[in-house]
């Protein structure tokens, strides 16, 4: 029975193999449930007994060799098919389909680079919001009507806390713990309890800006609005309609002048030819009181749009919730606006 293992380690030590498949045998016929080794410890009962330690050693050392030229030839396998693989150079490579900017994102930061050639950072803060910031610092006290305006998603357990129903919100922080001149964009989600349609959803994006210094006019709020339009848009044809903010006095719609050289100008526009993108307004001067600024001596402006809307009028989407379908066939339509 000693001979019978001294001639399987000599067996063991002389194989080799050229394929994953030679080896998986060889494992197979030593190691496996039915191989050499596990009959060669079924027959350790019936070695004799003085025999029985140098038995026992040697079937050991079978077994550790025996793994051991399977986990060698292996590695060795492994490495001859790697390189192979790196030095055939001539094999076609697997093409690797590139990936693409939501719409939404494209004109977020279109729009923010525009704005921040002319001096405005980004600000940011919680899409879950508490009712001073939200509505009571934004000149909107607990029964104003213009609540209205805004039906809210309120946190059952906190009837203060809600989500965000406007970016204006980080507009208030920002003012808390900045001092004039304050000059931001805040961008970002919000929530309004509306239902889904092709033109409003409960869920949409806001880009809002606000500039506050001494002497700060109308006329300047225009001017930055005008090349606004200009850099998105390429027109710097606008009008100014008189509109109604709580948290802006005077306040403002902003339209452009879209055109009417087809059909789709004359849908999207209303035979009119203009196109409203956004409001706007002066800072009404109870909003920077509330906010710790002295509305003697500081005052600024304001604006606000939807980035669905926009994207909705750049791209001529017709339907709103398109930008939350994520139907790969819709989005990897777009490519970054030049």
């Amino acid at each position: 029975m000693i001979d019978n293992i001294k001639v399987h380690l000599k067996e063991v030590a002389a194989f080799s193999a050229i394929t994953a498949e030679e080896v998986e045998q060889f494992r197979i016929g030593y190691l496996g449930k039915k191989g050499h080794i596990t009959k060669l410890f079924a027959e350790f009962r019936n070695v004799p007994n003085e025999q029985k330690k140098e038995y026992g050693q040697l079937l050991n050392q079978l077994k550790a060799q025996a793994l051991a030229k399977v986990n060698a030839l292996q590695i060795e396998l492994r490495g001859s098919q790697s390189q192979s693989i790196i030095e055939d150079i001539s094999r076609p490579g697997q093409p690797i389909p590139l990936g693409a900017r939501h719409p939404i994102s494209i004109v977020r930061e279109r729009v923010i680079d525009v704005f921040s050639s002319i001096g405005f950072g980004l600000s940011s803060g919680p899409e879950v919001e508490d009712d001073w910031h939200n509505f009571t610092a934004l000149n909107l006290p607990e029964h104003h009507p213009a609540r209205d305006m805004q039906d809210t998603f309120f946190v059952q357990t906190d009837p203060d806390i809600m989500l965000r129903t406007h970016t204006s919100s980080v507009q208030v922080r920002h003012m808390e713990s900045n001092e004039p001149p304050i000059r931001i964009l805040s961008a970002g989600r919000v929530f309004r309890n509306e239902a889904i349609s092709a033109r409003s959803h409960c869920v949409f994006h806001q880009v809002e800006g606000l500039y506050i210094d001494k002497d700060v006019s109308f006329a300047d709020l225009k001017q930055t609005l005008l090349y606004f339009t200009k850099g998105i848009f390429g027109t710097s044809e606008i009008r100014l309609r008189p509109s109604y903010f709580p948290f802006t006095e005077p306040s403002a719609e902003v339209d452009i002048y879209w055109g009417l050289e087809n059909e789709v100008d004359y849908r999207i526009t209303k035979g009119t030819g203009w196109l409203e993108i956004m409001g706007c307004g002066m800072v009404d001067p109870n909003v920077l009181t509330n906010c710790g600024i002295n509305a003697d001596v500081y005052s600024g402006f304001a604006f606000g749009m939807g980035l669905e809307r926009m994207a909705m009028l750049l791209y001529q989407i017709e339907d709103i919730r398109m930008f939350y379908d994520n139907d790969v066939r819709f989005l990897k339509q777009f490519i970054p606006m030049s």
